[in-house]
């Protein structure tokens, strides 16, 4: 399978590497960043360890996250990844996941890397529906969804035990034809 590769005017979406490391591992290691995030904070040894499995893996195998670089154009350096996972069952939905250094927010990223992935699974892989988790209490995720045309569809009270308490989580989710209807 050939890496995934997505570019909008500003960022690259592309396999995570070895080399994104150290701008990896600045983030990843910030316990403000991984608040509402599946995942805690890493080490250095874990984030490579992380980059490394994550290597072997490619778009398109059902069930599986698959994480990706999200690069600056204009600096060529890391700042944040994003995730795609196609369902498990039905290969034409998919689940994702952005994740934004701290020293890169509130410049409009996190949209642009949105929007980046959403063209690319409905226009390109032409896929019926993309779905994202989202902690409740994660409100600037709530208004960058509903800002690009999602769909909140469940609220789910005290459904995971997260980081030592019970947590609440939304879905959001957009259909193709939302997507299409948006321009």
């Amino acid at each position: 399978m050939a890496p995934l590769h997505i570019e909008t005017p500003r960022l690259i979406i592309r396999h995570l590497s070895i080399h994104d490391l150290s701008n990896f591992i600045i983030y990843r290691s910030n316990p403000e960043i991984t608040k509402y995030q599946g995942f805690d904070v890493m080490n250095l040894e874990q984030a490579e360890e992380f980059i490394t499995e994550n290597a072997a893996k490619y778009f398109g195998k059902a069930g599986e996250w698959v994480q990706y670089a999200i690069e600056n154009r204009e600096t060529g350096q890391l700042i944040g990844d994003c995730a795609i996972k196609l369902d498990q069952y039905d290969t034409r939905i998919a689940e994702i996941g952005i994740t934004i250094s701290h020293l890169e927010q509130r410049k409009g990223f996190a949209k642009e890397t949105l929007l980046g992935i959403l063209t690319f699974l409905f226009n390109e892989i032409k896929l019926h529906r993309v779905v994202e988790i989202v902690d409740a209490e994660n409100t600037a995720s709530i208004k960058l969804l509903q800002s690009v045309g999602f769909k909140q569809e469940g609220h789910f009270i005290e459904n995971i035990f997260f980081k030592g308490k019970w947590g609440s989580e939304f879905q959001y989710a957009m259909l193709k034809r939302e997507w299409d209807e948006r321009k």
